[in-house]
């Protein structure tokens, strides 16, 4: 068997498990996949990140074609959804609803780089992004992009792809902000797990490793808020329970924006060691950073309500946190 189907094989059984940690009871369903490229609900605009003459780095399936599915167990009593072996990346367009404060807001997906949470950290964010009065813009990176191992352990890929498709999202807003009616200096991120991770990235660099294309990537690819909710990969899990020293390909910028991090101490697939240690380096670099802990919620959990109270409490949270940075109203 080829290592691309090996890879997809693979990928169907992590979307098994991505989800599985919300800190409550589980309900397993049946995983179902299907061919075909994803299409966002009523309400979204999907504009490709690149001309479809612009060659780009395909994920580790190379030209599988697209699929979608569900994964297990259920999250908030639902149905979690994703999109996979994605070739071709997209932005979704959602305009604010009643009054447009001019600021918006890139929400990146987790996944575990296996593939794009489309709904729960995707378009459900974006219903409550919009209704703050703010432009929501959901990404559908190229996955997926399994990180090698040496020596046993992780590596980061020299070549991220949801990074290039992050700063390309990035740039293409901030080159069209005049039509989307955005303030362009008012442009932040919001990421989930894997989608945090690259918020990261997408903070403390403005180094793009893809060809420049046109006008939209000499904008900058900075954000100028982030938000990261239950990240992960950047801690050194090396030197002891209790140490936070970040990973050696973890740099830290003192440009870097404003930036909130949400966790749950009990999240059983990134240890809210992750959130401390990246909110001290941040501190340390001298970045504004504020840090919200909740002693429960576990992972992958979105804005979907639980008994935790995380599940309820943190859009409320962001919303504050908005609020005193200047960005909402």
């Amino acid at each position: 068997m080829s290592r691309p189907w090996l890879i997809a094989s693979a990928l169907f059984f992590a979307l098994g498990i991505a989800g599985a940690a919300c800190g409550q009871a589980s309900q397993e369903v049946p995983k179902v996949e299907r061919e075909g490229v994803w299409q966002p609900p009523s309400g979204g605009t999907q504009i490709p990140l690149w001309p479809a003459d612009v060659a780009l780095r395909k994920p580790d399936t190379g030209d599988h074609p697209e699929a979608t599915g569900n994964g297990s167990p259920l999250v908030g009593g639902r149905l979690w959804h994703w999109a996979s072996y994605v070739t071709r990346p997209t932005m979704t367009l959602y305009k604010p609803k009643g009054r447009n404060t001019g600021a918006a807001m890139l929400v990146l997906p987790g996944g575990g780089f296996y593939a794009v949470a489309t709904d729960l950290e995707g378009t459900e964010i974006c219903d409550w992004v919009v209704r703050q009065g703010m432009t929501c813009v959901m990404l559908k990176y190229r996955t997926p992009q399994i990180w090698p191992k040496e020596n046993g352990k992780q590596q980061r890929p020299d070549i991220l792809l949801g990074l290039e498709d992050g700063q390309r999202a990035m740039g293409l807003i901030r080159q069209n902000a005049a039509a989307y009616g955005i303030d362009p200096h008012r442009i932040g991120v919001i990421g989930f797990s894997a989608g945090a991770y690259l918020v990261a990235n997408m903070s403390n660099t403005d180094e793009r490793t893809y060809p420049l294309a046109d006008a939209a990537d000499r904008q900058s690819p900075r954000p100028d808020f982030a938000i990261l909710a239950y990240g992960a990969r950047v801690l050194d899990d090396s030197k002891g329970k209790n140490s936070l020293e970040l990973k050696p390909w973890v740099k830290i910028s003192p440009n870097a924006p404003p930036t909130l991090i949400i966790h749950a101490m009990n999240d059983p697939v990134d240890d809210v060691r992750e959130a401390m240690a990246y909110a001290l380096a941040l501190n340390d670099a001298g970045v504004p950073v504020d840090l919200r802990l909740y002693a429960k919620g576990g992972h992958a959990f979105g804005l979907r309500p639980t008994s935790a109270p995380i599940t309820t409490r943190w859009p409320e949270q962001v919303r504050q946190w908005l609020h005193d940075i200047g960005i909402a109203g």
